[in-house]
């Protein structure tokens, strides 16, 4: 069997457009020879669709946009199409499938539903879908299919001997009915290291089952998740054949009875990767909601320097625009560095000194804070100062407000609401600030872009005189460690210590990260890149009291 593989980046809601790239792939597919052209989960609809999927006129949508599919399918009868799809049950429950629909003449030859429904981390499927009533093989062109979809193929009781989450194993129950052949079509997002994990999987099934296996990832940016692709075909011993490349969109097609030769399979560097779901994830942020062009605050510091490379990446260095915008406090240094920057990346750049608003607030407020010393508040004021200028910038010219904190800052709230947290897009909200160096030599590989002064200097948010970040902060390197157990690993704070971390350190980051909740429910959107990221996968209470182990205590004030 001839097999075209579409590895297609869909918007979600945009059945037309959708449709318009299947089209294409289809005729192509065709002209290839091919007897089926497979598509992602929930391709039609785009991945994940969310709360669409509770509107009757977009179910509606759907199923018009499969009538159109089948008049495709209708005028050339081969290749047949395999596509995700949301699709009405009849049976009581949600009412709606997440399904894997087969095509072919014209006809609907097969329709098989997703059995195990994720709701764990940014995956809700639960919320919308029924689960399969009935799992079974599909007979297409002299070959029988063990279609799976996503999540299905994640339940080998090999690789989960003590975390297997569901009591069902979808592949293994398509093997015992006869599956020759498995194809699984998935949405399965981006973050560093899972797709090792993936690639061990996918591996397990075939050695264990002794057949090939399709895996089709969709590839593609979606709000916060980044999808990366890297499809690939395993031969029956668990041999990988092809694989797809990684963030970008791929077309290709294999032939079963003439599978090529084994070749060496290695997952991609992950800074390499990181970087490419960044850019990734800014690219297709902009372009789905309508934007041409960026802004973006230039201090000087090294998360904006690289928010600034990834975005002029993104987009082009034409359509990125930077704004240094001193104030008293701010070193000369600060200011050159993003002049450089801005010149090395071919962006357009602007100063707008703000010394003399942030004295004018000084003046007005000093009224009502005399017999106060100076604080946060007095410092807070430039980070608010310069996310109106930023703001206006956003309104007058229709750019998206590109904000530049790292993960390390909005664990701690070591960020300002209504200053440097304005933004319609929080590039490096899941970029811890160890990684965030990382991602800036990986820059420099080849040749200076980021100015070397920028990477070597102390991080300092210079809103007070010397103001360091080591003044407050433990070394980054030992934050983000605890920092990485803490809200990906969900360890206690008494396992921290037992891992032998500080005890008050541990108590006071904690104390931290659970304090701040109700700054991150107000940030932009976080592009996702880690295996537990700020945002729709960690959902934590902010009105709340709570002992994380050592009695850390939490006030959201």
């Amino acid at each position: 069997m001839k097999i075209t593989l579409a590895q297609l980046n869909p918007t979600v809601g945009d059945i037309p457009g959708n449709i318009n790239a299947l089209t294409a792939a289809f005729y192509e597919a065709h002209k290839e020879g091919s007897d089926l052209l497979v598509l992602p989960e929930l391709y039609l609809s785009g991945y994940p669709p969310q709360d669409l999927l509770d509107r009757a006129w977009f179910i509606q949508g759907i199923m018009q946009g499969l009538e159109r599919i089948r008049d495709l399918s209708r005028e050339l009868p081969s290749p047949g199409i395999l596509l995700g799809t949301p699709y009405p049950g009849q049976r009581p429950g949600k009412g709606l499938y997440n399904s894997a629909l087969l095509m072919a003449g014209g006809e609907i030859v097969a329709l098989r539903h997703k059995s195990l429904l994720p709701s764990y981390d940014v995956f809700d499927e639960a919320r919308y879908f029924d689960p399969a009533p009935l799992i079974e093989p599909v007979c297409f062109r002299n070959q029988v299919l063990g279609i799976s979809i996503c999540e299905d193929a994640w339940n080998d009781p090999a690789l989960w001997p003590q975390q297997r989450m569901y009591t069902l194993d979808p592949i293994q129950i398509l093997a015992d009915k006869g599956a020759q052949l498995f194809i699984n079509i998935s949405a399965s997002p981006f973050h560093v290291g899972k797709e090792d994990l993936r690639f061990q999987i996918l591996k397990s099934h075939s050695r264990k089952h002794q057949s090939s296996f399709i895996y089709l990832n969709q590839v593609g940016g979606n709000d916060e998740l980044i999808f990366d692709g890297r499809s690939m075909v395993l031969g029956a011993q668990g041999q990988t054949l092809k694989v797809f490349p990684g963030f970008e969109e791929h077309l290709a097609t294999i032939d079963t009875a003439h599978l090529s030769k084994p070749g060496s399979y290695y997952p991609k560097d992950p800074i390499q990767s990181t970087y490419q779901a960044l850019v990734l994830g800014i690219r297709d942020y902009m372009k789905k909601c309508g934007f041409t062009k960026a802004v973006l605050g230039l201090s000087g510091g090294i998360d904006s320097a690289l928010t600034a490379c990834l975005a002029c990446t993104a987009v082009g260095p034409a359509n990125v625009l930077g704004i240094s915008m001193p104030s008293s406090h701010s070193s000369r240094g600060s200011i050159e560095d993003s002049r450089l920057l801005a010149g090395k990346l071919g962006m357009e750049f602007k100063l707008i000194p703000i010394t003399s608003l942030y004295e004018a607030y000084i003046d007005t407020l000093n009224p009502h804070f005399k017999n106060r010393s100076a604080d946060t508040a007095e410092e807070n004021l430039q980070a608010r100062i310069r996310g109106n200028l930023l703001m206006a910038f956003s309104n007058k010219y229709g750019h998206l407000l590109l904000s530049t904190g790292n993960k390390s800052e909005m664990a701690l709230g070591y960020c300002t609401l209504y200053g440097d947290m304005s933004g319609g897009l929080s590039a490096l909200a899941d970029v811890p600030k160890t990684l965030v160096y990382q991602l800036s030599h990986y820059i420099n590989r080849e040749r200076e872009i980021i100015p070397s002064q920028i990477i070597s200097k102390p991080p300092s948010a210079e809103l007070r005189p010397g103001q360091l970040d080591q003044d407050d902060l433990p070394p980054y390197e030992v934050l983000d460690r605890i920092l990485h157990y803490y809200i990906e690993e969900s360890l206690s704070v008494r396992d921290l210590i037992h891992m032998g971390f500080e005890r008050e350190m541990v108590k006071w980051i904690v104390k931290k990260v659970d304090g701040n909740e109700y700054k991150r429910r107000q940030a932009a959107p976080a592009l996702k890149v880690t295996g537990k990221a700020f945002g729709m996968g960690r959902r934590m209470p902010m009105a709340a009291k709570i002992d994380s182990g050592e009695g850390s205590g939490l006030s959201p004030f």
